[in-house]
Order: structure tokens, then sequence, then C-alpha cells
């Protein structure tokens, strides 16, 4: 089942490209509503450095923190980053409750990871009186035989974007924070959003790809959430408190810069 996990029929979270002023970006976004930011930087030089071979030479022996795929992730686990890449970064397992499945997003140690996020391109805009704190996160999607020597290179998009990836279908199911911006740097990633006052109905230890394939076939079209699958190269913004699920439609290596 984790690898019929196509993108969404139609995008339909607004985008915005690099003539987006700053002004307007407050206007018309930032209390109000998400946004995906096409054009607005540059990580090539950071995407250079996700490689599979390049992380694991830099970080391999270096602890990183696990979290569970659930609502409240209440259980950590800390394990050597190359054993994460080599032994737990695997496609999501539809039978598997998010208290039971291990992920790899945030909880990174700035003194070892330090080194890898100062060549990181934030995007360009802030909400006032906030500041920037990133989290770096890698979760899987294809077969792990597939990756070669870089971190995504068997789960690039397909030609076609309505064909399914193989053994995709990790990710985090709905929750909320406060307000930030995620980018895709390898893989793709599909988002479900809804505003602060429409809760989804969801199990807070369901995976989202359960959700998918138990529970949004159900909901009429009024009740579905706002939902588009995030490129490498394309930046998400979610406003205070909305409420969102991720997908991992491929091997993806991602970031996302928190406004707090």
């Amino acid at each position: 089942l984790a690898g019929t996990v196509p993108e969404e029929p139609r995008c339909t979270v607004e985008r915005a490209d690099a003539s987006l002023t700053y002004s307007l970006f407050l206007q018309r976004f930032a209390f109000s509503r998400p946004v995906i930011l096409g054009g607005v930087t540059d990580n090539s030089a950071f995407r250079a450095l996700c490689t599979r071979e390049k992380l694991l030479a830099a970080f391999g022996p270096f602890p990183v923190r696990l979290s569970t795929a659930n609502t409240y992730s209440y259980r950590k686990v800390d394990v050597p980053f190359q054993e994460y890449v080599e032994h737990l970064l695997k496609p999501q397992d539809p039978a598997r409750l998010g208290s039971d499945t291990l992920y790899f997003f945030g909880d990174n140690n700035f003194t070892e990871w330090g080194s890898l996020f100062q060549h990181y391109v934030p995007p360009p805009f802030r909400i006032p009186g906030t500041s920037p704190a990133y989290s770096f996160g890698i979760a899987g999607g294809c077969g792990m035989g597939t990756l070669g020597t870089r971190l995504g290179l068997g789960a690039l998009p397909s030609t076609n974007p309505s064909t399914p990836t193989t053994g995709s279908g990790s990710g985090v199911p709905f929750h909320w924070h406060g307000p930030g911006f995620s980018e895709v740097i390898f893989g793709r990633k599909r988002w479900f959003l809804y505003p602060p006052d429409k809760t989804p109905h969801f199990h807070p230890n369901e995976t989202t790809l359960a959700w998918l394939q138990h529970t949004y076939p159900t909901l009429p079209p009024a009740q579905r959430p706002l939902e588009c699958t995030l490129r490498p190269g394309e930046v998400l913004y979610f406003p205070d408190r909305w409420w969102h699920a991720t997908l991992n439609l491929d091997t993806s290596v991602f970031i996302s810069t928190f406004l707090g």
C-alpha cells in the first residue's frame, strides 16, 4: 500500500513567486493563510551537502534524536546518525501505529549540525517580533537499495506527476504550533492543512498514511483540507496554529524555519 501513494489531483494552496514583496506577504499570508513560495531561495550549495555520502561522512557517528510519528511525539530515541540512515530509514508500514514509528526531524544538536545549517539560505520573510530556529529532517520513501550515493537519488520526481512512487508513506499526523516555513531539499512532501477553527478528524496515534487511506476518502469536499505536494526548491509558509499533516512521497530531506 505504501508504494501507491500519489500526489493530490489538484494543489489547493496558493502559490507566489519571487515577485512577492515583504509588505504583500504580511498583508496577504502572514496571519491568514498558507502559501507556497517559488524562486525565493537558492539552496543548491546546501543541497550538495545533503547527499547521503556527504551527510554520513560529516555526521555518521553523531547521535540523533528520533521522535515517534504521532501527534504528541512523546517518546524519544537516540541513535547514531549512520544507524538511522542505514537501518531505520524505511518506507512507512501502513499497519504500524505512529507511536511505533521513529522519525528524524528537529531535536538537532546545533553545536554538531551548525556547520551544515550555516550554508542554508532561509526564506526572506519574517513575522515581526519573531526569530528563526531550524529543524532538519530525513524520512523514508523509496526502497533503500535505490539510494545510490545520495539521499533522494532513487526518489527523484517522476516525469508523470500522477505516477505513484515506490515505497513512500512516512510522515507526521495532524498537529499545530507557531508559524514557519518548510523547504524540501530532496524528494517530495505532500501537505494537508486546516485553519485553526477547523479541527481535522483524526486519531493522534494514526499515521498520516493510514488517515489518507481510511478517513480522507470519506470526507465531503467541503471538509477536505488544503493540500499540495512540495518539490525541491519550493517553500511552504504556514501561519500560526494552522493544523497540518505531512506525507513523504519519496525519500525526503527537508528543513523547516520555525518563527518563535
